[in-house]
Formats: C-alpha cells, sequence, structure tokens
C-alpha cells in the first residue's frame, strides 16, 4: 500500500507537473546504519528529549558533544541528527521506523538548510536528477514532517528551530532562502503542540557576518557554537520538558 505521503507527491507531480522532492520520502543512501540505530532507541521507548535534523543536530555528537553531556543526555535526550539529511530523508525515516515506540516529552526539530545548499546538484537517490527546492517547498516538507511528528507523538511537544544561517553575510542567496522558509514555518506553529523559535540572529554579528569563530565554514557550528544555540534553547526546551 502506498502511504500518504506518497499519495500526496503524485497528486502534486499531477496536479501541476512539477515534482516537489521536499515532501518525497526518499532513503539518504549510505545511513542505513544510523537510521537502524535510531530505530533502537525508538524501541527502547526511552528517550524524553528527540533532537531531530541534519549534519548541525548530529554534531552534537563532534564539536557539540561537551554541551550535550553537559545540559541535554541528563534530561534523557536522544539525538537523531543524520548529517546531509533533507526533509525528504526525514519523511522516509517517519516512515521507516523512527519514533516508533518512542513517546518523548519533546522535540527539538530543525531541518532544511540541506533543500537549499543541495540546489544544482545531482542525486542518487533521484536516480541523478539535479536537484531543485524552493523556500516553499522546503516549508511544505517541513509541514509533512510535523504532520508525522504529530500522528507518531501526540503528547510531545515540538520545538521548531528556525534553518540557522549561513554564508559570510546577508547577501547569501542560501542564506536568504533560509530565511524565506523561516518566515513560511513560523505560520505553522499553534502555541499549542507546535512551537517556533529562531536563533539565527544569536550566531551574527551586529552586520549580519556570520564569523568563522562560530561556524569556521560559514554553515556548522564549533564548541562556542553549540553552546550558543544550547544557551538559547534551553529555557524553552525545559519548559516543554514540564
Amino acid at each position: 500500500m502506498r502511504s500518504s505521503l506518497a499519495l500526496t507527491f503524485a497528486c502534486a507531480v499531477a496536479l501541476t507537473g512539477c515534482a516537489n522532492y521536499a515532501v518525497r520520502p526518499v532513503l539518504h543512501p549510505g545511513t542505513e546504519k544510523r537510521h537502524e540505530s535510531f530505530n533502537v532507541i525508538s524501541k527502547q521507548g526511552e528517550a524524553q528529549l528527540v533532537f531531530l535534523g541534519d549534519s548541525i543536530t548530529h554534531g552534537w555528537e563532534g564539536k557539540g558533544k561537551a554541551v550535550w553531556e553537559k545540559t541535554w543526555a541528563p534530561r534523557k535526550a536522544a539525538n537523531f541528527g543524520i548529517g546531509g539529511d533533507r526533509t525528504e530523508h526525514v519523511l522516509w525515516r517517519l516512515e521507516n521506523g523512527n519514533f516508533d515506540g518512542l513517546k518523548p516529552k519533546a522535540i527539538v526539530l530543525m531541518i532544511g538548510t540541506n533543500n537549499t545548499g543541495h540546489q544544482g546538484r545531482p542525486q542518487k537517490e533521484l536516480d541523478g536528477a539535479v536537484y531543485q527546492c524552493t523556500a516553499e517547498q522546503t516549508a511544505e516538507g517541513i509541514k509533512a514532517i510535523l504532520g508525522q511528528l504529530r500522528r507518531k507523538c501526540p503528547d510531545a511537544k515540538i520545538l521548531v528551530l528556525g534553518i540557522f544561517p549561513r554564508g559570510a553575510n546577508k547577501e547569501d542567496k542560501f542564506r536568504q532562502q533560509n530565511e524565506a522558509t523561516n518566515a513560511i514555518v513560523k505560520g505553522f506553529a499553534d502555541g499549542k503542540q507546535v512551537f517556533f523559535l529562531d536563533i539565527g540572529a544569536k550566531f551574527l554579528e551586529p552586520d549580519g557576518t556570520l564569523s568563522k569563530a562560530i561556524m569556521p565554514d560559514l554553515l556548522h557550528p564549533n564548541e562556542k557554537g553549540y553552546q550558543i544555540w544550547s544557551d538559547a534553547i534551553e529555557a524553552e526546551v525545559l519548559a516543554l520538558l514540564r
């Protein structure tokens, strides 16, 4: 039986003639082992807080490890981040075991920067098609993820983070697209189960530039960046956990 998301994708193509890859669940090649480790955590059903996202979230196990161990591990947190993931990869994970059996009190979601940044690149999982994704399409992918999370974890509070700034300055086209996506996603918050928080300004200089002292590659935080992230959301997450 075809999934509801697959049917939504098929219908969108039929009606518009255009494929929105962001809502089409697809396996991210090479991530199967990590995906299965999340399924194990899900079946154990012990995690009370889950961070869900791409390499920036995955990085809590790298540059952010010390902050994670100090702030989030004691709160029974699980890291469901996979480097390179886009919205469609997270949707596939949710259709294939992630969160099955898990009843977290809170979920922190940040996804979408790869939908922006992978544009123009051929993608193996799309049979080599050149990837394209607008801000509106990425937002639809995030909306689909929220729908899946609300279905699987009806009692969980979901904190959607605005996609972090990227690029050297505010003229960067990818940063501008992420900001456009954030402006749409902000409207998905209902103040009851889904909440939105944009902490992007915390990483920027007053003139809008992004310092390599915080994100050396102008995309991924370093140790200092993860501390900024943690400090910026801790009060909000603790409120949701309560």
